[in-house]
């Protein structure tokens, strides 16, 4: 995915200075004041002491920063790791280069594996030697680097995307389908999933290859820059605006603009983009002048738009108008044996790149791997593999070597789908693999997180609503305040 860089500035440095930038995120003034003095010689720092303050402040920078530094207990809940969790998934759908490692206090194993499957690379226990994490934001600034200068290597006619699965033979042949069709396509899927692969190789396999692709984050830029961007402005359309600039519809020229996240588009600009995909027609901020645009739109989202239009987040028309054509990227866990291939695909490529010899996964640790849900999906996958290649190069790895490296809660993806599928095997099957592999399992305990997870879900969804979660979730206002309230009694989220 393209991150927005102003001419003539690294990408990762919005000073312009020669130093990546580092974001770090704690509420406690006395970590951040002597982690950036500490860390000030090597990055340029920048300080949010909330998961709101953060996206705010990124949302203020031209570029992102390379890497960024959490804590988990962020407020309004410090003692737990809620808002922690949530600020990795947006850190990464703001820029998906972005390395970001926890910092934590609660630094049970749980919460870091957990950690690690949203996206994190790396967890780090409060209080750690200076020195030492210095060298982890090295290690992480490295890894971007490989990331960004060598892409893995991979045949032309597979676009980039590795798997023989017949979710992903489904997703080649709409790919190949819509490539050369001017109309929208809609990319729907998990974080971590690869819809900026997909949007790239409709690109690539267009009538107009050769002409401009450009990829803008409306998650990743403040919603009053969104219009601009967008449309450009004209001289004195607003403070700072001291010449006329175009905008992404402009530049796209013939070729295509990719819009992620595109159900963060404020809603007063959804009626100005239905207008471009239905006439081509728009105008520059501050200009009466109808410029008209004949790049091709490509969106993606992770969040259910159908959920959203219904909730009055996204305009029916516009999510209609986008989704003439759709594309369903897979989840990882559904793709059977292509999580072995992408295995073998980036251990071979991150072992290259250290100049070392790829790890083997022992034949209990293979069948671990087989079963494991990577709820971060394919994202997560390839973090794993990295942190396997650095630990355990040229070796066998075991079983409790990669279990150490999982999240214990992916499980509860899989219930996820074999409840909604209605898969009774499939359910009774996960339920066996997750009591074999917790001796201290308490049903209780995973029932309960299951439901708040769907309680979370539901509030999440309709900006904190209760009526509406209540209608989401098939039960009436009262009973949800109630479970809310029991929850909260308990220490837990929802």
């Amino acid at each position: 995915m393209s991150e927005l860089a102003s001419p003539g500035t690294p990408a990762g440095n919005p000073t312009g200075s020669a130093k990546p930038t580092l974001l770090i995120v704690d509420d406690d003034s006395m970590i951040t004041d002597s982690l950036s003095l500490v860390l000030g010689r090597d990055f340029d720092v920048l300080v949010a002491e909330s998961r709101p303050h953060a996206i705010t402040l990124l949302r203020q920078q031209d570029d992102p920063p390379m890497v960024a530094l959490v804590d988990l207990g962020l407020p309004p809940t410090p003692h737990r790791p809620d808002e922690g969790f949530a600020l990795i998934g947006d850190l990464l759908a703001h820029s998906p280069s972005m390395k970001i490692l926890v910092l934590s206090g609660q630094s049970d194993e749980a919460n870091a594996r957990h950690a690690r499957s949203l996206g994190a690379v790396d967890f780090i226990p409060k209080p750690c030697e200076p020195q030492a994490l210095k060298r982890h934001l090295q290690q992480a600034l490295k890894v971007r680097e490989q990331e960004l200068r060598f892409e893995p290597a991979v045949p032309a006619a597979d676009l980039g995307i590795i798997g023989s699965s017949p979710p992903m033979e489904k997703m080649r042949q709409q790919i190949m389908q819509y490539a050369k069709s001017p109309f929208p396509v809609l990319i729907e899927g998990e974080s971590g999933s690869g819809k900026e692969l997909v949007a790239n190789s409709l690109h690539r396999l267009s009538a107009r290859p050769d002409s401009p692709y450009l990829a803008l984050n409306c998650a990743a830029i403040s919603p009053n820059l969104v219009e601009p961007t967008l449309f450009g402005y004209a001289k004195g359309a607003f403070t700072g605006s001291a010449g006329p600039k175009s905008g992404y519809f402009e530049d796209a020229g013939d070729g295509t603009l990719f819009l992620d996240e595109i159900g963060e588009l404020p809603v007063d600009l959804q009626a100005k983009l239905l207008r471009v995909l239905e006439n081509g027609e728009y105008q520059r901020v501050g200009e009466t002048q109808t410029r008209k645009s004949s790049a091709r739109v490509v969106a993606a989202t992770n969040r259910d738009l159908r959920q959203e239009v219904r909730g009055g987040r996204f305009r029916a028309d516009l999510f209609h108008r986008l989704s003439v054509f759709t594309i369903a990227v897979p989840p990882l866990r559904e793709l059977g044996e292509d999580k072995l291939l992408l295995l073998d695909h980036f251990r071979e490529f991150y072992a290259g790149q250290a100049q070392g010899q790829p790890f083997d996964l022992g034949s209990d640790a293979m069948d671990l791997w087989r079963s494991y849900g990577f709820p971060g999906n394919t994202r997560e996958l390839r973090n794993i593999v990295i942190r396997l290649t650095t630990k355990y190069a040229g070796q066998t790895v075991t079983r409790e070597a990669l279990e150490a490296e999982l999240d214990p809660e992916s499980g509860r993806a899989d219930v996820g789908v074999a409840t909604v599928a209605g898969d009774a095997d499939t359910l009774i099957e996960i339920a066996r693999r997750q009591l074999q592999r917790q001796p201290d399992f308490r049903l209780d305990e995973v029932l309960g997180r299951w439901e708040q997870s769907y309680i979370e879900a539901a509030m999440r969804l309709t900006r904190g609503n209760v009526s509406q979660a209540a209608k989401l979730l098939g039960v009436n206002r009262t009973t949800l305040y109630s479970r809310m309230e029991s929850a909260a009694k308990d220490g837990k989220p929802g």
